[in-house]
């Protein structure tokens, strides 16, 4: 089994090579404003907002 770090490098790698630029802006502007909030309580968890990305993603490739 290879380490988070190992994974979090690989996907970080695909995100930025294969992703289409507009799927990228779309994942971005859709995550963007939660980091930008200071209030932590309304910040959706690194799990919610994974499952964001991967829903706009999914629904991308759909199309």
């Amino acid at each position: 089994m290879i380490s988070s770090e190992v994974e979090d490098r690989i996907a970080r790698y695909f995100f930025h090579q294969y992703l289409p630029e507009d799927v990228r802006l779309e994942i971005v502007g859709t995550l963007l404003p939660f980091y930008l909030i200071d209030d932590d309580e309304d910040e959706p968890s690194a799990d919610e907002m994974v499952k964001l990305a991967i829903d706009i993603i999914d629904s991308q490739l759909e199309k």
